[in-house]
C-alpha cells in the first residue's frame, strides 16, 4: 500500500526547510481542520507564505495543494470506521440517517447566517441594481449554483443571465463594460478558471461579486464583494448538499434585498412572469 500523507511527512521531515517544518507540524497537530482550509488559511495559520505551503506539498510529491488535501482526507477516512458523506455510517438506520442529514443541513444554514455579512449583502444588491447586466458564472458544481441564481433573479429582472461554458465565459468577460457585473460562484475561490476570468474582468473594470467559503482566497482578493457561505466541505465531499444549501441561502438573501429596493417594480415583473408561465399549464 502506498505511504499515506503522515508517513510521508515523517519520512521526509528532516529534509524540510524551517518554514516547511512549520507547515508539517501544524498539519500533524490539526489534521481534521486542515482538510477544510484553503491554502491561504493554512499559510496564515502557520505564519508562512503560500509559496511555502506549495513547496511543502511538492516536497511530499503531491502535484499541488489540492492533491495534498485529498491525501489528508483519505488518511483520515482510513483511520476511522468506514463513513459516508455527512457522517452517515453504513450501519445507521434510515431514521438515524435522516436525523444526521437534517443536523448537517441545519448546521450549514446556521453557520452561513453567522458568517454572511449584512454589509456584503447590501453591497451586492447595490451593484446588481446599478448594473446593465449580471452574468452568473461558475465551474463544475458551482455552475449549478450560478444557474440557480440566474433563474431566481430572472423572475423579476431580465438582466441576469447564466453563462455555462468556460469558453463562453471568457468571451463574455472580454466584452464586458464597467456597467456590467459578474456574479461568480466558487466554493474554494482558488481555481485557475476563476482567477483567469476575474483578472480579465478586472481589466474590463466591471463589477465582481463572489460567493465562496474562503474570504481570504485569491479569488476573494479580486472581488468587489465577497459573500461567504458557511458549510465546511472536505476534499472527498465535492458538491455536498449542505454546501449547496448554504449557497442557496446566500442567493435567497441577496434576492430579497434586491427586491426590497423597488417592491412595486418587482411585484409588477413577477405578475408579468406568472401570467406568461400560466399559459404553459393545461
Amino acid at each position: 500500500m502506498p505511504a499515506d500523507v503522515f508517513q510521508k511527512i515523517s519520512n521526509g521531515y528532516y529534509r524540510l526547510t524551517t518554514a516547511e517544518r512549520k507547515v508539517a507540524d501544524y498539519v500533524v497537530l490539526h489534521p481534521e481542520e486542515c482538510q477544510y482550509m484553503s491554502i491561504s488559511e493554512l499559510a496564515e495559520a502557520c505564519a508562512v507564505a503560500e509559496a511555502t505551503v506549495t513547496r511543502f506539498c511538492r516536497r511530499l510529491r503531491f502535484p499541488g495543494y489540492g492533491g495534498f488535501k485529498i491525501a489528508l482526507a483519505t488518511a483520515a477516512v482510513r483511520a476511522e470506521a468506514p463513513r459516508l458523506t455527512g457522517e452517515v455510517a453504513p450501519e445507521d438506520s434510515i431514521e438515524d440517517m435522516l436525523e444526521k442529514l437534517h443536523t448537517a443541513h441545519a448546521d450549514a444554514l446556521d453557520r452561513t447566517k453567522r458568517l454572511l455579512e449584512p454589509g456584503s449583502v447590501r453591497a451586492a444588491a447595490d451593484l446588481f441594481r446599478r448594473a446593465r447586466s449580471v452574468r452568473c458564472m461558475g465551474q463544475g458544481g458551482s455552475m449549478i449554483m450560478a444557474s440557480e441564481a440566474a433563474h431566481l433573479f430572472s423572475t423579476v429582472s431580465s438582466k441576469f443571465v447564466s453563462v455555462q461554458d468556460s469558453h463562453r465565459q471568457a468571451i463574455a468577460a472580454a466584452l464586458l463594460e464597467p456597467e456590467d457585473v459578474i456574479w461568480f460562484f466558487s466554493y474554494s475561490g482558488s481555481t485557475r478558471d476563476i482567477l483567469d476570468l476575474m483578472e480579465l474582468a478586472r481589466e474590463r473594470k466591471c463589477g465582481l461579486v463572489l460567493v465562496t467559503h474562503y474570504p481570504k482566497s485569491p479569488g476573494a482578493a479580486l472581488a468587489d464583494v465577497v459573500l461567504q457561505c458557511g458549510a465546511s466541505e472536505g476534499p472527498l465531499q465535492l458538491g455536498s448538499v449542505p454546501a449547496r444549501m448554504s449557497q442557496l441561502f446566500v442567493i435567497d438573501a441577496v434576492f430579497h434585498e434586491y427586491c426590497r429596493r423597488d417592491v412595486a417594480e418587482m411585484e409588477r415583473n413577477s405578475e408579468l412572469v406568472a401570467k406568461a408561465l400560466a399559459e404553459k399549464h393545461i
